[in-house]
């Protein structure tokens, strides 16, 4: 049977809990404003009633204040976490998009491709109207070399904005090494607070946020598990395991622990795409933090990358599926440490060289899923039978073994296939235009004479990088009227492919000397005649002469502005709505975990009323206890 003070207990276990109730309550409201906080419920149960052996069989024995538990589910958060990652991804590619098309703006704040060029072909109107006129022909050059300039200054600034991506992706990474830090840490703290039975409310909701922020960055993928004991599988610790995982699926906490990642950039030498900026970064799993020792790359191209990091990785190398492959031809055998590697292609942008973007200072190049470096390479073409051959020079002690005999029709590949139209791409456009452009116009310029009888010469050619001098295009692989002939070409040769709107230029040697330019067809005509300059006003509005991408060379821009005005418009109608539903998520999270200080105030009356009738429960035992024990006499 139950003293006579038990009531008094089962009050006072009525008071504890109200008071809970009420230092909740005021948590929740402190709270209402702080992101990531999570709204906590006093979990309450009827304590364990008392046996006492009469009648009516059992007593109770008040209410036992269980747990403060956090009111969260995970299902929105993993809602908001694949949405978080295709927002993130395309907030980088709407930034970057914004700033490659205010590069090509043309109007009136801002001379553009088309407002350059027409000025050009306006001065060429007027070499026509009079030939002879050295002044005209100055002026023509001097505004043909602002054309160049205008590509120069595309180049730099499509460089620059590759250096900012690629900076970018370093904060990226160092960012995720701080948060997969933050995350273990947490995991550590939350088991030794739950593991003596208490709940880590708190201590969950900065981690939740972690990962909220962790997937803007890249796709996740989280598993929480309980810890059971070894010795009694069905008997848990308390304890829990949290596994974070990244990119489609590789490894970055396991609970206690993490693995960081580092970013090496690459050498020279191992440029992927020809007009590449030098040291854009890979990234590598750190397997020693303390010597700083690399493991296993972490792939870059992975199609689960998601986030900030894939519209990054798009920007910097987005070539638009448009990479060097083809299938090995055959495989010499090594001579000293060089070996060379004959790769057939099929594609045909691979076939043109206009549209080459290989390295012309060495690379990798993957055959047979291996990866070996080459040094240099040379281009075979057969107009008779339409064959393409690239010859690679492998440089077997970098690559640390040669390549096999037996890797005969095994796939060869430089760089990845990236669909995305990012920087190389935009690079690559601007070299080809000004392959074609140059080509088509110097070839009209060889074919005639100056004012005074004097063989034509090139106008537009491409400085050397290590000298001062100027291409001289000995080694032509296309003919006057555009068709691609029978030639090898080496990666070094003067050579339209070694021209690219970074080193486009006009040729010194006119530019001092304006005299030199072609303006007639025939020698014997006189100095009025005007021929060649009718062709070349002539052939920028004809794409049978010179075609870029199935049009004329004057509507460069037209054709570009479309690419970029199409991938800058789905970028920001996709972050947009990825962001707005990213709102939607949130709210229903919210409308689940987040603080209504409507639903707190009726919660803080409730457990003020609560807390008032057991005071008054208890004052009442009091009083009773007061006359049994004082007031009642023996």
């Amino acid at each position: 049977m139950p003293s006579q003070f038990f009531g008094l207990n089962t009050a006072y276990t009525g008071l504890l809990n109200s008071n809970a109730g009420l230092n909740t309550t005021a948590n929740n409201i402190s709270n209402a404003e702080t992101e990531g906080y999570s709204r906590q419920e006093v979990k309450s149960g009827a304590s364990e009633a008392l046996r006492v052996f009469t009648t009516y069989g059992c007593v109770g024995a008040g209410v036992d204040t269980l747990a403060i538990e956090r009111i969260h589910d995970d299902f929105y958060d993993s809602k908001y976490w694949n949405n978080n990652t295709k927002a993130g991804e395309y907030d980088m590619k709407n930034y970057y998009m914004k700033q490659i098309e205010d590069y090509f703006k043309d109007d009136s704040t801002l001379e553009g491709f088309t407002t350059i060029f027409n000025k050009m072909m306006d001065t060429m109107a007027e070499v026509k109207k009079n030939p002879a006129n050295v002044s005209t022909k100055s002026q023509f050059i001097g505004f043909a070399g602002n054309l160049c300039e205008y590509f120069n200054s595309m180049a730099s600034s499509l460089e620059q904005v590759q250096k900012d991506v690629n900076s970018e992706i370093k904060l990226k990474i160092d960012e995720i090494n701080s948060l997969s830090n933050q995350i273990a840490t947490l995991n550590k703290q939350i088991n030794v607070i739950e593991l003596s039975g208490s709940k880590a409310n708190e201590l969950r909701d900065k981690r939740t946020l972690l990962v909220d922020q962790l997937s803007a960055i890249v796709d996740v993928d989280v598993k929480e598990y309980k810890i059971t004991d070894s010795n009694d599988p069905d008997r848990e610790t308390g304890a829990s395991g949290y596994i974070v995982r990244i990119a489609g699926g590789q490894l970055l906490v396991d609970t206690n622990e993490y693995n960081t990642l580092a970013c090496v950039a690459k050498q020279s030498d191992e440029k992927i795409n020809q007009s590449d900026i030098d040291g854009l970064y890979n990234v590598y799993w750190v397997t020693n933090t303390n010597t700083g020792a690399l493991g296993d790359e972490f792939s870059l191209y992975n199609a689960r990358l998601g986030g900030e990091l894939q519209g990054l990785i798009e920007m910097r190398d987005g070539n638009n599926a448009e990479n060097f492959k083809g299938t090995i031809k055959t495989v010499d055998k090594a001579v000293g440490n060089k070996q060379i590697i004959a790769v057939s292609v099929n594609k045909e942008y691979a076939k043109d060289l206009d549209k080459c973007t290989l390295s012309d200072t060495g690379g990798k190049i993957t055959l047979g899923n291996k990866e070996y470096y080459y040094d240099d390479w040379r281009y075979d073409y057969d107009a008779a039978t339409g064959e393409c051959t690239y010859y690679f020079t492998i440089d077997t002690d970098r690559s640390e073994a040669v390549v096999p005999s037996n890797f005969l029709g095994r796939e060869a590949e430089v760089g990845r296939a990236i669909s995305y139209q990012g920087v190389p791409y935009y690079q690559q456009q601007l070299n080809e235009w000004c392959r074609i452009f140059a080509n088509a116009f110097n070839n009209i310029l060889l074919e005639g004479y100056t004012s005074d009888g004097e063989g034509g010469t090139i106008l537009f050619t491409a400085d050397h990088a290590s000298d001062v001098t100027q291409q001289e295009f000995d080694k032509a692989y296309k003919d006057k009227d555009g068709n691609r002939v029978s030639v090898v070409i080496k990666n070094d040769d003067d050579s339209y492919h070694n021209l690219t709107a970074k080193n486009f230029n006009i040729l010194t040697a006119l530019h001092n000397d304006a005299t030199m330019l072609a303006t007639k067809s025939d020698k014997a005509e006189g100095s009025d005649a005007y021929g060649i300059v009718d062709r070349l006003i002539n052939m920028v509005g004809d794409k049978r002469i010179a075609n870029y991408r199935g049009a004329a060379t004057q509507e460069f821009l037209t054709c570009v502005l479309s690419d970029v005005a199409l991938n800058g418009k789905n970028a920001s109608t996709f972050y947009n709505n990825y962001t707005n539903i990213g709102k939607s998520i949130d709210q229903q999270r919210i409308s689940i975990s987040g603080v209504d200080t409507d639903d707190e105030a009726v919660n803080l009356l409730k457990y003020q009323n609560a807390y008032t009738m057991a005071s008054k429960m208890i004052q009442t035992l009091t009083e009773v206890y007061d006359r049994l024990i004082l007031q009642t006499g023996v």
